[in-house]
């Protein structure tokens, strides 16, 4: 089997904000982009600049990405691909109409590495990362032998900081040229070139498997650059940045300072050049304040000349324009650009509009001119007083720098102030002669001079870091916030290439060199780089190599802020150091955090959503830039802590230096000496090499080489135990062959020589076989001479060294002792006792599973193979399979029926409990929802995603086997082809039940994944070719029809003639005789699921045609049909069915919703009309006859359907058998009185009265406290619009059948005068056609002749709920019933009226689910529907509002349908926006559909769509309606 491709689905919703959102993806991918349900039905776009259609990448290049699967009903499988065959960062956007970018986000794609001479991949998380510096490496051809030490410790990958011409601070990020290698490299005799570079760098990735990758410093170049001389305009400097002049007049004025204290100067002060005090920090504070400060006055940079606004005022007021201006804005200075002393100004067309002189005489204009000068010398003092905000920062920091310098024992101590080390580090490039600050000042209005004037680059502490600190706005440099790099200007970009020409061309000369050489590189100061530079430098480089390894280190101290970075530029590690953990519980939890799933973690499908990620890390000990390990912990702590670290699943990394144990930082400012060769031969005392022995490099070694063989044979599945205070234990599991390695390490944060470590340490448990130690080692002392810091190399502590050893058996260990505390079901447990394992120590298992049990996933992984070529990986035939297993699961499964498929998916509580069970509970979690896979299924899906180890479920199935005896035993019990199956899961089970219990979650899911995926596949095969060509939408719907289609324990629909074909039999479990069982729909789980209460003729017929005729069950449709034509009495068939002899005929619609139902099968069904001559047992031939036994009396279906219509032309009344509370306790005794007929006049059905419900909306009062017992909420009494339209299309339906002479009734017999006559079809439909506008549609015009009640009112432009109704105000409520009657019967409407009233729908009633059932405008609507609510509110209490503002589902499928059918009659473009708004609404259902755990639509929902606990949690007319929309679709 070929592996399947990797798709990851991303939804895209109106309201997402994706731009600081991480998607990770690897090359081969293909990225589909679906719509949510805020954008179904819009005409969406989706724009890329990946390159779909060209092979180079342009990031300003948008491609509009192509819709695919367009064809079909509704958008839910709708969606357009990247098939992803490039690194690097693209970013995608959505609009649609006439909006722009409604969201956009990025994707990164991750680089592919190779090495070798055969090329081969270096996974990611096989990358073994070290650090050199450069500089240190020597002269050019001595470096192979120093960078083998990397290749000695197992390193795959050397990280060189820069290799350019170094500036004159020599630290390693300070470059004076870009473009020329540093000539360091180089002999007198010989000059190295960038192409000796590129040989050895290929030599590296050839012979020794190594890649190299080198830092590129964008941010700053050093102050030295001799070409930021020729093109100073590449800095911030005063000229082009005269927001700076004031910093740069604080700064010089800090310079002399530091002369003046260097010179002793301030000694009788109490300031001496050695600072060694607070006191001597205090004097610096008394100084600036004092003496700096007031010679400064940087306050007037920012303030105006009130003299000069006053003379320019006076003028203006005698001869100036005024000009229009908005005197809404206050009056505020407005900065001068050029930031010259007093040289702001203010607005002065507003100054002239808000201060006007009483007159004109001199006086009144003197008098103004006053006004204004005070207004002005209080805009001048808020000015100052920002300044002294700024300046009491700035003196902050100047001694919090100067503190942390000379008095921190953390600190550098740097000694005396001298010109060397100044009081702080300058902020900006001084290359003048020093002359007072007086004379100093003006140079900054010297163009020539001030464009040299040039900004330090260095990083502010806590700042934004997407916000350039040199730009104007910002007063880092002024409040002294930046932490300086003296040595490096910062360079000024600006915003695109046209902006500095020379600058961007240069470091894309830079970036070209380096890609051409190097596979990767690091982004040095990234989170400081203008993001548009570092997206610019970073195309340049991967046109030249397109799967460049991109790293950085970023310091925002937000994941979210991080993201904006990796996102944008594609970054593919971001460097995470193991130094920030404070202790071995936090080493271990970063571990955790940046790598690896957990172990036992459930197999994903290769479908999947996309979903958020963390940046892939490249996890170091530590950095190049910090300390050394040794100087915060101890000399025994890197090697336990280089293994934890090299235990995450992710890149590893570390700085030369760190393995041999050098006991200080190396600085990459004022580091000069060399880096030990390797010798394999050398002593520990020999300077200048190392070997195996020199510090943990030996441990090093065998660490790396482990991670390596753990990331590239799929180690990824990550356990973390902290087994005490210093142990920490690491497992990496295989999830394909199961092996693990478990790998202990015990730090030492502390030094074991002066610090206490426990002796009795805790025993751990490693469950499976350990076939080896892979190694156990310790850091030891040796005799060697101490330490000295040698002047000419790098040398570490020679004192120590690790004693390791490697592939040993756990006999031979000197660290533990073990023993099998538990071999119970072939699962091992080996308890693990540490007998000598001091600090400073590791040691490394490889488990496996039991020889027994490993044999057993064999097996079970080949049957599962079946379903998913995952599983052939470590599978083994099974030779002595038992026999349920000898054939296919699918072959098992086919050819079982959909009725039996009911049991096998679903039945909810309820429907068990009449078997005698019920749904599975879990501990701590409840009752599933359904008994059959769906129940568990559901549950998984919520599991599987986030692998929620924890959850309830997996810790049941860990425990114990009773979940899968539940499921096996519960089909078996049941006989036939569910038997088969539940044999076929006991047979699965039996091997999971031999496997350790850690795996028994994963493979649980595997197994009922793979069975229920089949088993949607073969019901859907049994399905209409509408299910079977549908979309996934369709298909679920489909598949939850099955929930409502099912055969009980007891059967729930009267027996059918025995003259019937097809009608299905079993044995009766009590008696053995034969029986029928015919599939009956309830009406909705779990409250309509069993007994009396699971059959509703009304809700059987509203359903009928979406469950069963639309999905294709047009033999089971027939069923249902007859059976409840036999239950006919009074002309009705019954509300509650009650198997018949306990129906109950309380509802005058049913019978309507009946009579639709045969019509739509005879013109779905292929010989649909047939049904017309079936036979039907009649239970009640008369209204008085008690039930017959079936077969008594047969009658063609015809006959059955003329009788109803001949007893409604007659009338009905009569009073409901059995009547009194044992049947309806909240019912008046007046309600059970029936009464129907049809107004000759208007040819309407009618009937009702205000103390029954006789339709849909029929709830009773129950509340004695509110004293609405036994009133009916909503009568309906009347003509109820949507009976009248049902019975339209009866009439009608039977008219064109008696035509065709396919029905032989022509008619029904009245009586009119005393007379009996007879009134055909078609004079009965043209009487209400004649009749229905007149009589419902409310119209625009108040002087309509036709309206009975004008003063009622209140909406125009609808269609009536009811005529004739007892209270005539419940006629004219708007609900949501007359869409209904447009869908059957939609020529009683004209188009536009009909378009209008269903406007009013939309903007009035139709919520995100379903419709209101009454008008929020309506003074007795209430939208939250709480059953066990029960207080002196008559309108609320005890549920009263059930029909009276909740939003009900199934009207919604009526509306939309008829949305469709009248906007397609009149025009195309409304049909096409109808299609839309369809989609948009559907799109809803869903959402709801994929997310329930019932995975249906619930009976209705609280205003707004809210959740309603009282409803069904799934209704059998909310999925059908639903289901018929899309089928007109």
């Amino acid at each position: 089997m070929e592996r399947p491709k990797q798709v990851r689905i991303l939804q895209l919703n109106e309201w997402d904000k994706l731009e600081r959102t991480l998607f990770r993806l690897k090359q081969g991918y293909e990225l589909q982009f679906r719509l949510g349900p805020s954008l179904q039905g819009k005409d969406v776009h989706v724009h890329t600049n990946y390159p779909v259609d060209t092979d180079s990448f342009d990031r300003h290049h948008f491609q509009l990405v192509h819709w695919q699967n367009t064809i079909g009903g509704d958008d839910s499988d709708r969606y357009c691909a990247i098939d992803l065959q490039i690194a690097g960062s693209f970013q995608f956007y959505f609009s649609y109409g006439h909006n722009q970018k409604i969201s956009t986000g990025f994707i990164v794609v991750d680089p592919i590495l190779r090495v070798g001479h055969d090329n081969r991949i270096l996974p990611l998380d096989c990358i073994c990362a070290q650090t050199f510096l450069s500089k240190c490496l020597g002269q050019f051809d001595e470096w192979e032998d120093r960078l083998n030490v990397a290749k000695q410790s197992g390193y795959n990958m050397i990280h060189f900081t820069p290799l350019q011409t170094l500036g004159l601070s020599r630290s390693c990020y300070s470059l004076a040229d870009q473009l020329e290698l540093n000539p360091d490299f180089s002999r007198p005799d010989k000059t190295y070139t960038w192409s000796d570079v590129a040989r050895l760098v290929e030599k590296l990735k050839k012979e020794w498997n190594v890649l190299c990758i080198t830092d590129v410093v964008y941010n700053h170049t050093a102050a030295n650059s001799g070409w930021l001389k020729k093109h100073p305009e590449c800095s911030y400097n005063v000229l082009n940045s005269p927001h700076l002049k004031p910093a740069w007049l604080l700064d010089r004025a800090l310079w002399h300072l530091t002369c003046d204290v260097a010179e002793g100067k301030y000694q009788d002060r109490g300031l001496p050049a050695l600072i060694e005090s607070e006191s001597h920090l205090d004097s610096i504070r008394r100084i600036i304040w004092d003496e700096i400060y007031p010679k400064l006055r940087l306050w007037e940079f920012y303030q105006v000349n009130v003299n000069k606004i006053l003379d320019d005022f006076r003028d203006a007021l005698q001869h100036g324009e005024k000009k229009k201006c908005d005197t809404k804005q206050p009056l505020k200075i407005i900065q001068d650009p050029e930031f010259k002393r007093y040289g702001s100004t203010v607005n002065m067309s507003l100054l002239l509009k808000m201060f006007v002189p009483r007159g004109n005489r001199p006086d009144e204009i003197q008098e103004c001119c006053n006004w204004v000068s005070k207004k002005l010398e209080e805009l001048n003092m808020e000015r100052y007083q920002e300044a002294h905000w700024h300046q009491e920062q700035a003196v902050n920091c100047t001694l919090a720098t100067v503190s942390y310098e000379r008095l921190a024992n953390y600190g550098p101590r740097l000694g005396p102030v001298t010109e060397k080390h100044p009081l702080v580090t300058r902020y900006f490039t001084y290359d003048f002669e020093v002359m007072p600050l007086e004379q100093e000042e003006p140079m900054m209005y010297q163009p020539e001079k001030a464009v040299y004037f040039m900004a330090h680059n260095g990083w502010v502490m806590g700042d934004d870091p997407l916000r350039n600190f040199a730009e104007p706005g910002s007063n880092v440099y002024l409040r002294r916030e930046l932490i300086c790099w003296g040595d490096s200007v910062k360079l000024r970009y600006g915003k695109k290439p046209e902006d500095c020409p020379y600058l961007w061309a240069h470091m894309q000369k830079y970036t070209e060199i380096t890609a051409k050489i190097f596979h990767g590189v690091r982004l040095d100061n990234c989170h400081s780089t203008p993001i548009r530079v570092a997206e610019y430098m970073l195309d340049t480089a991967r046109k030249i190599r397109p799967n460049l390894y991109v790293v950085a280190e970023l310091f925002t101290g937000s994941e979210e802020t991080d993201n904006v970075f990796v996102t944008k530029l594609g970054i593919s590690s971001l460097i995470r150091e193991a130094m920030s953990a404070a202790d071995s519980h936090e080493e271990g939890r970063l571990v955790y955090r940046f790598g690896g799933l957990p172990v036992g973690s459930f197999a994903q499908p290769s479908v999947k959503p996309l979903v958020p990620k963390i940046a892939h890390a490249l996890f170091m000990d530590v950095t190049h830039d910090n300390e050394s390990l040794i100087q915060h912990r101890s000399a025994y702590d890197p090697l336990p802590s280089s293994t934890i670290v090299s235990m995450a699943c992710c890149a590893s990394g570390s700085t030369m230096g760190y393995d041999y144990l050098v006991p200080h930082q190396i600085s990459v400012v004022s580091e000069e000496r060399l880096y030990p060769k390797y010798n394999p031969n050398t002593h520990p005392g020999h300077l200048g090499e190392v070997n195996q022995q020199s510090g943990i490099i030996a441990g090093k070694h065998a660490i790396n080489k482990l991670h390596r063989e753990l990331g590239a044979n799929a180690f990824y599945q990550v356990y973390v135990d902290q087994v005490d205070e210093d142990i920490v234990a690491v497992t990496r599991h295989c999830p394909k062959s199961h092996s693990s390695v478990v790998a202990v390490s015990r730090t030492a944060f502390r030094d074991p020589a002066t610090s206490y470590y426990k002796s009795d340490l805790p025993s751990m448990c490693i469950p499976g076989k350990i076939e080896e130690i892979v190694m156990e080692a310790r850091t030891v002392q040796r005799k060697a001479d101490p330490y000295e810091r040698d002047v000419h190399c790098i040398n570490g502590l020679p004192q120590y060294t690790v004693d390791i050893e490697e592939h040993l058996q756990l006999k031979d260990s000197k660290i533990v002792k073990t023993e099998v505390t538990s071999k119970d079901r072939n699962d091992y447990v080996y308890e693990i006792k540490f007998e000598n394992f001091p600090p400073g120590s590791i040691i490394i298992f490889r488990v496996s599973l039991d020889p027994n049990a490993q044999e057993t996933v064999g097996k079970l992984r080949h049957h599962l193979a079946q379903f998913s070529p995952h599983y052939k990986a470590g599978s083994i035939p099974d030779m002595h399979a038992l026999p349920p297993l000898t054939n296919s699961f699918a072959s098992i499964a086919s050819g079982i029926t959909l009725a039996d498929l009911n049991l096998l998916l679903y039945r909810c509580d309820f429907e068990e409990q009449e078997d005698g069970g019920g749904c599975y509970t879990l501990p701590n979690f409840g009752p599933l929802k359904y008994a059959g896979l769906q129940g568990f299924i559901s549950v998984l899906a919520d599991i599987r995603p986030g692998n929620d180890l924890g959850h309830p479920l997996c810790e049941n199935l860990r425990a114990g086997d009773w979940m899968m005896d539940y499921i096996s035993s519960r089909l078996i019990t049941h006989g036939g082809k569910l038997e088969e199956i539940g044999n076929w899961f006991q047979a699965m089970f039996a091997y999971l039940k031999c496997l350790p219990r850690y795996l028994i979650p994963c493979y649980f899911d595997a197994i009922l994944v793979g069975a229920y995926t089949t088993i949607m596949d073969i019901t859907w095969s049994q399905m209409s070719s509408f299910v079977q060509n549908g979309s996934t939408f369709v298909k679920h719907l489909a598949l939850s029809s099955l929930q409502m289609c099912g055969v009980g324990r007891f059967p729930a629909l009267p027996k059918l003639s025995g003259c019937i074909e097809g009608v299905p039999y079993r044995l009766n479990y009590i008696t053995g005789e034969k029986e029928q069982c015919c599939v009956s729909l309830a009406a909705g789980l779990p409250h309509f699921a069993a007994g009396l209460f699971r059959c509703w003729g009304r809700d059987t017929f509203i359903s009928l045609r979406g469950l069963m005729l639309v999905t294709g069950r047009y033999v089971e449709a027939r069923n249902i049909i007859l059976a409840f034509a036999s239950t006919l009495r009074h002309g009705l068939i019954p509300n509650l069915l009650g198997n018949g002899v306990c129906a109950r005929y309380n509802c005058r619609d049913a019978v309507w919703w009946w009579l639709q139902c045969i019509q739509d099968y005879c013109v779905k069904v292929e010989n649909g009309v047939k049904i017309l001559k079936c036979p039907v047992s009649r239970l009640y031939p008369t209204d008085q006859s008690p039930p017959l036994e079936p077969g008594t009396l047969d009658q063609p279906l015809h006959d059955v359907i003329q009788e109803v219509m001949q007893r409604h032309m007659e009338g009905v009344q009569y009073r409901e058998r059995n009547a009194g509370p044992h049947m309806d306790s909240h019912m008046r005794d007046e309600g059970f009185n029936v009464t129907i007929g049809v107004d000759l006049e208007t040819g309407f059905v009618f009937g009702g009265q205000r103390y029954n419900c006789g339709t849909w909306m029929d709830k009773m009062g129950e509340s004695e406290i509110a004293q609405n017992k036994g009133i009916p909420a909503t009568p309906r009494d009347g003509s109820a619009v949507e009976i009248v339209g049902l019975s339209k299309s009866t009439i009608r339906w039977l008219m064109e059948l008696h035509k065709n002479s396919l029905f032989p009734h022509s008619g029904v017999k009245a009586h009119k005068d005393g007379k009996e006559i007879l009134i055909t079809y078609a004079q009965w439909n043209e009487k209400i056609q004649q009749n229905f506008e007149k009589n419902f549609f409310v119209s625009e015009d108040p002087a309509d002749p036709f309206e009975k009640f004008p003063n009622l009112v209140h909406k125009r432009n609808i269609y009536k709920d009811s005529c004739g109704a007892s209270s005539p105000w419940c006629d004219y409520q708007l609900r949501p019933n007359f869409p209904i009657a447009m869908v059957v019967a939609p020529e009683l409407f004209q188009p536009e009226k009909a378009w209008k009233a269903l406007k009013t729908v939309e903007k009035k009633l139709l919520g995100p689910l379903g419709l209101k059932t009454l008008d929020p405008d309506d003074k007795v609507y209430c939208g939250v529907y709480d059953n066990s609510f029960d207080s002196g509110d008559f309108n609320i209490s005890r549920g009263y509002n059930y029909h009276q503002g909740p939003e009900w589902l199934w009207p919604v499928g009526y509306f939309l349908r008829a949305m469709l059918h009248f906007s397609k009659v009149m025009e195309t473009k409304l049909y096409e926006d109808t299609i839309y708004l369809v989609k948009n609404v559907l799109s809803h259902h869903y959402d709801y559909l994929e997310k329930s755990p019932w995975k249906g639509l619930p009976e209705l929902t609280n205003e707004n769509g809210g959740y309603c606990p009282f409803s069904c949690e799934t209704q059998a007319w909310s999925i059908a309606t639903i289901l018929e929309v899309l089928y007109e679709l």
